[in-house]
């Protein structure tokens, strides 16, 4: 599990399966910043992981702060599928 700062919006939402390297990725929550104060195009600030890690996220299983983050402009994402089904 990592934090993933995505710069420019690649058309993602919640429980999107992105590639980003080579490697699979399902977005397990996304915060939204800078549509209205801050840099010049909104950063996606996503928790990601593989999804067998998903239930981890779940049960706050992890510290976020001591997530390893990574950084990349939103062409260097590629979407798989833009959002996950709705969770009951």
């Amino acid at each position: 599990m990592k934090r993933l700062i995505i710069h420019g919006d690649p058309g993602i939402r919640k429980g999107a399966v992105i590639e980003l390297d080579g490697e699979e990725l399902v977005c397990f929550g996304i915060s939204r910043n800078g549509e209205w104060h801050g840099p010049d195009r909104v950063q996606l600030w996503c928790t990601v992981g593989e999804e067998d890690e998903f239930e981890d996220f779940q049960l706050r299983n992890f510290t976020p702060h001591w997530l390893e983050v990574e950084r990349v402009d939103a062409s260097e994402v590629s979407v798989l599928q833009a959002k996950g089904d709705l969770v009951a």
